[in-house]
């Protein structure tokens, strides 16, 4: 079996993700601006991809007004006054639907290849920089990396690669063969979609039956062959980010979800079975505590956002809001606890009886029967 990457249906998926949100965002509103843009999805990377390729724009333009043969911009008071009008200019991003949907369109399918082989991704970005400045060229990409950045960061600042690309493409490819069983699972990345359009990774990656091989070769030697403005502030950590609101995205109604089988961690296999919760969770005594109003994400403490992060959503803060938002998103409670299974217990590996399990599913059972 091999692997083939569907591109026609990433195309299309991806033009289809774009028109609804851009629907969504400019039917009350004619321009997005910067910051609009880093909230205006729940895939973190999507929203970064887009202000990447602003601040490539924002390069080209200034690389333009450099090209001039007529202006001296060596000059001292030239280049600062550039500088200062090009830092302006970053902050008066101001687009309208026409433009930002193709822009957006591209970041998805941007973020689906880095979900889904990060390896040639990040090879194909050192490939993009400048002779002899691929350390710099990554140090100021970075804060747009978000997903899988762990298999290219370790480069940065790091002597002995020298001015050889090549050197760093194979530093990249054994770096993900040492690191990539840490790395956040493709599914759990790609969930992050959903809210939107759910994105189909069978769809995607076709697995095709052929011939072997004559004389087999190493994946690694195939990865080897593969290839103060607006943009210095917004390297904004991802738990700070303040996502759309919930009336501006228009969800799609989720097909029926069905409970799957779930392995948790002390190696039980079984459901979180909602019965079962439910007569547990009626038997508590709540001491006048009132059922959950609105939205969960609005519901949780400080410390319960921590530790649902760090202990049930790999220390993915954006993955718990989504998570959130889904479920805020369901009829009941068994059609939650039926998302939980099909999507997170699996994925995370949750063990069904632990006090940040049990918590968690507290807070949902007080959303849906108290």
């Amino acid at each position: 079996m091999t692997t083939q990457i569907n591109s026609n249906y990433l195309e299309k998926y991806a033009e289809d993700y774009a028109a609804i949100v851009c629907g969504q965002f400019f039917s009350t509103k004619q321009y997005m601006t910067g910051q609009d843009i880093v909230q205006l999805t729940n895939s973190t990377q999507v929203n970064f991809f887009i202000i990447k390729r602003l601040f490539e724009l924002w390069q080209e333009e200034l690389a333009k007004l450099k090209s001039s043969p007529y202006f001296d911009y060596r000059d001292i008071t030239v280049h600062e006054a550039l500088t200062e009008f090009m830092n302006v200019l970053s902050r008066r991003i101001k687009i309208e639907k026409e433009q930002l949907q193709p822009l957006l369109s591209t970041a998805v399918q941007q973020a689906v290849q880095l979900a889904t082989d990060p390896v040639t991704f990040y090879q194909n970005e050192i490939s993009k920089a400048p002779v002899g400045q691929i350390n710099e060229f990554l140090k100021e990409n970075k804060k747009y990396y978000k997903w899988h950045d762990q298999v290219v960061s370790f480069l940065i600042d790091k002597a002995g690669f020298g001015h050889d690309k090549s050197a760093y493409l194979r530093a990249v490819a054994a770096n993900y063969q040492v690191i990539k069983e840490s790395l956040e699972s493709v599914n759990l990345l790609l969930a992050t979609f959903g809210d939107v359009k759910p994105f189909d990774l069978d769809a995607y990656l076709v697995q095709e039956s052929i011939d072997p091989p004559a004389a087999p070769t190493s994946g690694l030697s195939k990865e080897e062959e593969s290839k103060s403005s607006f943009f210095d502030q917004v390297e904004i950590e991802t738990s700070d980010i303040k996502h759309v609101e919930p009336g501006r995205m228009k969800i799609e109604e989720p097909e029926a979800i069905r409970p799957v089988q779930a392995t948790y961690t002390n190696g039980t296999v079984g459901t979180l079975d909602p019965y079962n919760l439910r007569a547990k969770f009626e038997t508590l005594s709540y001491k006048g505590m009132k059922g959950i109003m609105g939205e969960l994400a609005e519901s949780l403490a400080i410390n319960q956002r921590f530790m649902f992060t760090k202990v049930l959503f790999d220390g993915n803060a954006d993955l718990l809001k989504h998570a959130l938002k889904s479920i805020d998103k369901c009829n009941s409670f068994d059609e939650a606890i039926g998302l939980v299974n099909s999507r997170y217990a699996s994925e995370l590996r949750w063990e069904s009886d632990a006090e940040p399990v049990q918590e968690f599913l507290l807070l949902v059972y007080r959303k849906f029967e108290v």
